[in-house]
């Protein structure tokens, strides 16, 4: 009999309804709409308003995720929050979606894994379960990149954007859905590529520690982008691989949703059709931990996703970490 995995219950997504186009970002910085769409396929992006914050995103797309799921925020065990832009240092954004949430008799945690949180995040979820199948989790992805963004360099302030997705699991023994595995790799000999040294405790926020540009992200784009294809195509084979699947067993790929170059190179290396891969990276650009369960939402609520479908995710980001999850849905 199988054991218990994690299954997904419940998807929600939250978006700023502030948008932010190509034609928006030529008005203050040196580029232009033909650049950003051919080098990374985003057209626009959302960013937030005054008022709004990565706990209020996180919030609403878990409040969707637990009416679709039909569970009462007071039955959750656990909250975990992949993020690297929380409200505060302290406390975690985890222990605000609880407050907000009423969820008082659920842990709560921060992950930090960038781009690849929310894998990390899901995994996670998925061994407690084997430990507890009837353990109810709420897992979120949820940034607010806008505010680490250095909106005069042209080169990382086309790419960003902020968003929240959310997914409640629990156990499940059915023989043909739940998680089914989750491979995380990490490389720190290669951290300096992408960066964000500011406001942490070595580099704190006042003070002339540091150059100004050093509290947003920089990036060495050439760089990151070969080591990104490379770790997402050998982490994504290492997924079906282990499971003694192939590429042409998935019904669909939700690859992070970073730059369009690169999903594309993943999608030709697996050889899979176009209609077998997510993109919504046009019209949100690239909202690190939050790219893959807002991408997981829509395609539930788009009937792109269907009960039944084997899933692969794969994610890449600063540390270097990256990682992939094998999932029937």
């Amino acid at each position: 009999m199988k054991s218990a995995s994690a299954l997904i219950v419940g998807t929600g997504s939250a978006l700023p309804s502030k948008v932010i186009t190509n034609q928006d970002l030529e008005k203050i910085v040196d580029t232009s709409d033909e650049w950003i769409t051919q080098r990374t396929g985003i057209k626009e992006r959302r960013i937030v308003a005054p008022g709004e914050s990565n706990s209020g995103l996180a919030v609403k797309a878990s409040r969707l995720a637990l009416e679709r799921a039909q569970i009462a925020p007071e039955e959750l065990d656990l909250i975990i929050v992949a993020t690297l832009t929380p409200d505060y240092l302290m406390p975690s954004v985890a222990v605000l979606v609880q407050k907000e949430l009423g969820a008082h008799k659920a842990g709560a945690f921060d992950l930090s894994a960038t781009c690849s949180g929310f894998i990390y995040a899901l995994t996670i979820a998925d061994k407690f379960i084997r430990t507890d199948p009837q353990l109810k989790i709420l897992v979120i992805g949820s940034e607010v990149l806008s505010n680490k963004v250095n909106w005069q360099d042209r080169t990382t302030c086309v790419l960003f954007g902020d968003g929240a997705g959310a997914v409640v699991v629990t156990g499940s023994k059915e023989p043909n859905r739940g998680f089914i595995s989750g491979h995380l790799y990490a490389d720190g000999n290669l951290w300096h590529l992408l960066t964000l040294k500011g406001c942490g405790s070595l580099y704190p926020p006042c003070g002339d520690h540091l150059p100004p540009e050093e509290y947003y992200i920089r990036m060495q784009g050439r760089e990151v982008f070969k080591n990104a294809v490379r770790a997402m195509e050998a982490v994504a084979l290492e997924a079906l691989q282990t499971n003694g699947l192939t590429p042409e067993d998935v019904d669909l790929l939700v690859p992070h949703q970073a730059n369009m170059r690169i999903i594309e190179h993943l999608r030709e290396r697996l050889a899979l059709p176009l209609e077998k891969v997510y993109v919504n990276l046009q019209k949100y650009g690239n909202t690190s931990a939050a790219s893959i369960p807002i991408a997981l939402d829509e395609a539930v609520t788009t009937g792109k996703l269907r009960p039944g479908d084997l899933v692969l995710m794969i994610a890449f980001g600063g540390g270097f970490t990256w990682a992939s999850a094998l999932i029937r849905w």
